[in-house]
Order: structure tokens, then sequence, then C-alpha cells
């Protein structure tokens, strides 16, 4: 029988030659295993890259993964018994390698383990190991405990790794989705099956035993997810009414599919501004109003002294602006007089016409400052032009606007309806709305406004976009969170899947946004309005996210766009999501084209193989110092074959996913050009049926010209096809700058 100290020297196979706090040299001894270890108890490969070893000390053992692996020459041989060192002066070969610390094995005892005592992997180096240390071949228990295959929270199993014995790995889903993950990897490489297979195992590990009230029982579990490419239609197929699919129509109703349907009730104003390109100005202040005023319910609701007070005001700011930039803004050249002037005959002509519209005082206050624009303006009139205003003329005119803005109250409608109060309006009504509000700022503004209206009649009338933003009937807010989000007890089912595939490009990034933004606002409503405080776990899965979380700048134009948008919103919940209960999963083929702020939040990275160089300098900054040389393998993994390292993996390890069978795979395998072209498969063509589809309305994917003029279609795309006045639109904007 062989004592415990026989038995571990059995293991040693070096000893430490070097330490350094991210690197440590080793040289192995002449018996030491040439390929395959047989000393550990089950034969394991040795050396091999990624592969881990021991190096027992004071705090118990230090773990490492063995980063490179060569001969070097030494001058003198390692042979027991010789002592003449110095005097052989000849190239002697030893193996080396070189391994890199990750964590510390602990021992504990419990009487249900083997032997008697329970492995435990904590993550850090409690203490280095010394020069001259033995290093040791990990047994099969210890190598389960550094994957964390026998902790009890870890209840997810995902794949094996090759590098530890095949050792299961075993994933705890409270740390896997609280904190987020990211599946990064280039085409090809397994990424879209492992995200599937985290969902699947995951519902399977959750799904409790059948019993006699509940046969076929499902996890009150809530997956949501975004798949712009129509990858999962078919991945969980086989779950029937416990997956809910959402794609735009034409849908297969046997299949358990409905209609995609996002209404624009439900978008906030910040979202309405983005897919209208309503302009800051004028264009902005006046749809969040409409916006207010339908949802109120009450058109006629604000007083009109409330609704003329912005314009005064604009009016006011307008011309200090003018004083503060200097009198070159308003004088000397033809230009700066005749923009004056023009603003100077806008004053009177709009306070003149509002006068008439509201009770004394403020009437006779606002028939003063038209008479005051009017006597500076006719002052200086020399026929179609203006000769130079000096600042008296100014200060009297914006004086007598301020005066009129002080006369009138501040307004706070009663009902304290917002324009981002998720309450259905009939959304045909929003371009009509507008014009009327328009109509009664006066002639400026309701020309400025004539493009708002004309932009959001173009979308409506766009049956693509219709089917998708302004279904009829309309879904109720309640009915809709039920589907989308799950019933009660997830009765219909843990997962939905929205399929993006054939949503029209104009409003996907909204579409993506809005979903998001409702789902994370639900749930930090349903932790608030729980007696305890207690969240509902949501998972949110993001494919192809480098589409929809974009890195970019926040500056200009860009800032109120709707991929900005987008990208805001997953910004805020890879921020705050945690908080309540909504875990994020993005996989990207271009993790460099992501936006840094969510990678930043990402705490569990399961990396596929990545060949593009741009994107290995990212993933290697994301990741500790200690673990570079494993990233070194990235571009050479297999397909099905990843890094798994983060908040859910004790230490990195490398894990060979399960596979999943061909009919739960998401349509992404690569074409079969060879099998088609020589006939081993056959694809047929019938273009007549497809562009039937294509092209009526039952197919959901065309805008009719009976149902949307061509006039109206023309004027949306901007006075640059000739069918406004030839004012660009900016200018306009800066008439009433509200």
């Amino acid at each position: 029988m062989t004592s415990a100290t026989e038995r571990l020297a059995q293991l040693v196979i070096g000893t430490v030659e070097s330490v350094a706090p991210d690197e440590i040299r080793v040289m192995l001894e002449l018996d030491a295993p040439q390929t395959t270890a047989l000393n550990a108890g089950t034969p394991s490969a040795f050396p091999r890259l990624n592969s881990y070893v021991l190096i027992p000390n004071e705090a118990g053992a230090t773990v490492g993964y063995i980063a490179w692996i060569g001969i070097e020459r030494s001058p003198y041989p390692k042979r027991s018994g010789l002592k003449d060192f110095g005097l052989i002066d000849l190239p002697f070969p030893l193996r080396k390698m070189t391994i890199s610390p990750v964590g510390t094995l602990t021992t504990r005892r419990d009487r249900k383990a083997r032997g008697g005592v329970r492995y435990e992997l904590s993550r850090g180096v409690t203490a280095f190991p010394s020069v001259g240390d033995q290093v040791l071949l990990p047994t099969p228990e210890q190598v389960e405990a550094i994957v964390g295959a026998k902790e009890n929270d870890r209840r997810v199993r995902i794949g094996a790794s090759p590098m530890a014995s095949n050792a299961a790995i075993m994933v705890d889903p409270d740390k896997l989705f609280g904190r987020h993950l990211a599946v990064l990897g280039n085409t090809g490489s397994g990424k879209s099956c492992s995200v599937a297979g985290v969902i699947r195992w995951s519902l399977e590990a959750a799904t409790p035993p059948p019993t006699t009230e509940k046969p076929d029982p499902a996890p009150n579990a809530r997956f949501i997810v975004l798949d712009p490419n129509g990858e999962y239609s078919r991945a969980f197929a086989d779950l029937g009414g416990k997956a809910r699919h959402f794609r735009v129509p034409p849908i297969d109703t046997a299949s358990n599919e409905r209609p995609l349907d996002v209404p624009a009730w439900l978008w906030n104003g910040h979202e309405w501004t983005a897919v209208a390109h309503a302009q800051p100005g004028a264009q902005r202040p006046l749809l969040l109003q409409g916006l207010r005023e339908l949802k109120t319910g009450n058109a006629g609701a604000i007083p009109r002294e409330a609704q003329i007070r912005p314009y005064i005001s604009a009016y006011a700011v307008r011309i200090a602006a003018l004083l503060g930039t200097g009198p070159q803004a308003f004088s000397g050249a033809v230009q700066a007089r005749m923009a004056c002037g023009q603003m100077l005959t806008n004053v009177m002509n709009d306070t003149r016409a509002w006068a008439g519209d509201v009770p004394d005082p403020l009437s006779t206050a606002l028939h003063d400052a038209a008479n005051t624009a009017e006597a500076v303006m006719e002052n200086r009139r020399s026929g179609q032009w203006f000769n130079d205003f000096s600042v008296a003329d100014l200060e009297g005119v914006r004086d007598a606007l301020v005066a009129v803005v002080g006369d009138i109250p501040a307004f706070v409608p009663p009902s304290g309806v917002g324009e981002d109060a998720p309450i259905f309006f009939d959304v045909d009504q929003l371009a009509d709305h507008l014009e009327r509000i328009a109509l009664d700022q006066g002639a400026n503004v309701a020309g400025f406004l004539s493009t708002l209206g004309l932009r959001i009649r173009s979308m409506l009338a766009d049956k693509r976009l219709g089917g998708v933003i302004a279904r009829n009937p309309p879904t109720t807010f309640e009915d809709w969170l039920g589907d989308y989000i799950g019933a009660d007890g997830a009765a219909n089912g843990p997962i939905a899947i929205i399929d993006l595939s054939l949503v029209p490009s104009e409003i996907t990034h909204i579409v993506v946004a809005v979903l998001a933004r409702i789902v994370f606002e639900t749930l930090q409503r349903y932790r608030r309005s729980h007696p305890e405080g207690k969240v509902l776990p949501t998972v949110l899965v993001l494919e192809e996210a480098h589409t929809f979380v974009r890195k970019g700048s926040d500056e200009g134009a860009d800032a109120s766009s709707p991929a900005a948008l987008c990208r805001e919103i997953f910004e805020r919940i890879a921020r705050e999501g945690r908080k309540f209960g909504l875990g994020l999963v993005l996989s990207s083929q271009r993790p460099s084209e992501l936006s840094p702020t969510v990678l930043a939040q990402c705490n569990t990275f399961l990396l596929h193989r990545i060949v593009n160089d741009s994107d290995q300098n990212l993933v290697s900054r994301l990741v500790p110092d200690n673990v570079g040389g494993l990233l070194r393998e990235l571009p050479s993994l297999p397909s099905r074959q990843a890094i798994l390292l983060g908040w859910a993996a004790p230490i990195p390890v490398l894990v060979e996913m399960d596979e999943l069978p061909d009919e739960h795979r998401p349509h992404s395998a690569d074409p079969d050009f060879w099998k088609v072209w020589t006939g081993q498969e056959e694809r047929t063509v019938d273009w007549p049926e497809l562009v039937a589809a294509w092209t009526t309305p039952d197919g959901g994917d065309a805008a009719l010209a009976a149902a949307a003029p061509g006039a109206e279609g023309h004027a949306a795309q901007g006075e640059a096809d000739g069918n406004e006045e030839p004012v660009a639109e900016d200018d306009l904007d800066d008439e009433i700058p509200v």
C-alpha cells in the first residue's frame, strides 16, 4: 500500500526555477511525462498548453495554467549523483515550461467527499511559491474543483474542458446572467449555437420534475431574444406553446407565430423625435406638445396663453443673443440687416395675430410689442432694404417681449400625463393634430411644421411600417407586457423570440430601443411595487449586438439619431439592469465595434475564435493580464470551443461546448454551395410566389401607391425633391428657436 507521501511524490513533474507575479518558470524532471501522464490516477495529456498544474505552499496550492513549453540548453546536466557541475562545459537540453498563476486551491474536511476532503478554489494567489518548490499534476478530484464541476451553486452544464481531463464545465446562472454575458467570436465559430445552448440548458436545468397536478411543468423563467437574422425560429420550435415567436407577417399560426407589434403609442418623446427627425428649434417642442395633448385625451386642455408663451420667449432669447454677439450681428453687412429686419417683421405679425386670441391685459401687451417692433422696423426701412439697426432699437423690442412673458403664468397640465406615458392614442391623428397646433401659432410656424407632418403621414402610410407600429385593433398595454415579457408564473412560456429580419430598416433601431426600454422600465416598476422590493429576473438576449450597440459620438446630430437612441438604452441596461433583475446577453462577431460602456459592464465572457487583430486587442484589454497567454489561442480555436472567463468561471477555462442536435441549432449554418451546385440537394425557385408575398398587403412588406400618394411620399424626403420652398430646414428652425 502506498503512503500519502509516496502518492504525492508520484505527482511531482518539476521544480520552480523563477517567480514573478504573472509568470512562474518551471524546470521539468527528467522522468516527467512526455505526452501522456499516468501517475494522476487516470490517463491525461501532459504537457499541454492551457492545462493546469499545482504548486503546494503554506496557503494550500497555487493553481496555474501552462502558457509555454520548450527546451532550453543548460551548461550542466541534471543527473542524480553528479557533483562536478563546474567541470563540464557542454550544452545539455532540459525541458522547461512557463505557467501563469490564476488561483489558490484549498482543502476542507467533508465526510461526504471522497477521502473525507473537499477541494475549494478561490480567485487570486494568496501566497506565491518560492524557487525550488515542487510542481505537481492535479488529480481528477482537484481538476473538477479547479473548473468548478462540483460546486453546489453551479447548476447548469454547458460543456467539458479538453484541457482538464474533460471535466464538466458547470456555471451558476445567477452569476452568468445577473452581471451580463458577452458571447464573442467570428462568424462560423459556434457563437449562435452557444447562445441557444446556454438558454436551452438553463431552462432544462430549471424545469421542475413532473407531478400529477403539472405533468408538463415549465420554469418560471423569462428570456427575450432579439433576433435580427431570424436564426432562432427553429431553435426552440420543439417547445411548442412554451415559446412565443413574433415576426413581421406573413406568419404561420400553426407554429405559434404572432405578428410583431411595437405600437407607436408606446414610444416616448425621445423615440418619436428620433424617428420623425424633429428639429430641436420648434418642431420638437410642438411634437411633444401634440403627444401630451393626444395622450391626455383633450386637445383643447391647454390655454391659449400657455400655447403662445414659448414662442414669445423664443423671440426674446433670439434678440438677446443678437445683442450679446455685437452690432455686427444686426448692422453693417446686408445679410445681417435683412435677417434682423425679417425677424422684427415676424415679431410684429405674430404678436399682432396672437393679440386677437387672448383677453386683456395680455392682448394690450401683445399689441404694444407689435407696435414697438413695427416702429423700429419702419424707422430703419429703406425701400425693400433696411439701414443699420441700433442697440437701443433691439433693446426696446426685447423689453416689450419680456413684459409680455411676465404677464403669462406658466401652465401645468392638470392631468400630469406626459409625452412618455404608455397611454393609447390614435396615431393616425397625430399629423393632423400637429397641423392644428401649428396653424394656431401663425403662418411661420405652420410652414415650418409642414415637413414634420409629411414625414409622419408617410411613415404611417407605409404598409411595411404600419403593420408593426400601428396595428388595428390596438393591443392593450397589459396584454402586450404579458405577450412579450411573460404572463404570471410564465404560464405562456419562458421564452419570447422576436424576429427582426423583415422589420424595415427605417425603424429597426427604434423597434429594438422601444422593446429594450419598456422591458427595463417594467422591471423598474415591478421592484418598486413589490411589497419587499423583490425583482423579476429577466434575460434580454441581443444577437448581432454590434449593429445596435455600436460605439459612436454623442455629439451633434448623432446624439438624436435612432442608432444613438438604441445605444443609449442598452448602455443604461448594462449599467443599471442588475439592480432590477434584468440580465443582458450580447452576441457579436465584431467586439471592437461595440460600445465600450456596454462591454465594460459585462462580467462574464465566452470567447470563440477571433481572428481580427483589432478585436483581439480589445478582448485582451478587457481581461486580466495573467490570462493573456490563454487568449493567444483565440485565432486557432476550432468550432464549438471557447474560453470562458469572468465572474461565472472560477478561473479562465477552455471549454468545448456541448453539441446541440441539428433541429435545436439556430439557422446559421454555412451554405452548402457544392451540394446545390452538384445536385445533391435540390433548390427550387418560385419567384412569382415570393414576389406576391413581398408586394401585397397580406405579405406585410410593401407600401401600396394607393395608400401613400406619390406627392406625400416624395415630400417626406425633404426640400431636395423640389416639393417645398427652397429654404433649408435648419434655417427655418432658426426662425423660432424655442
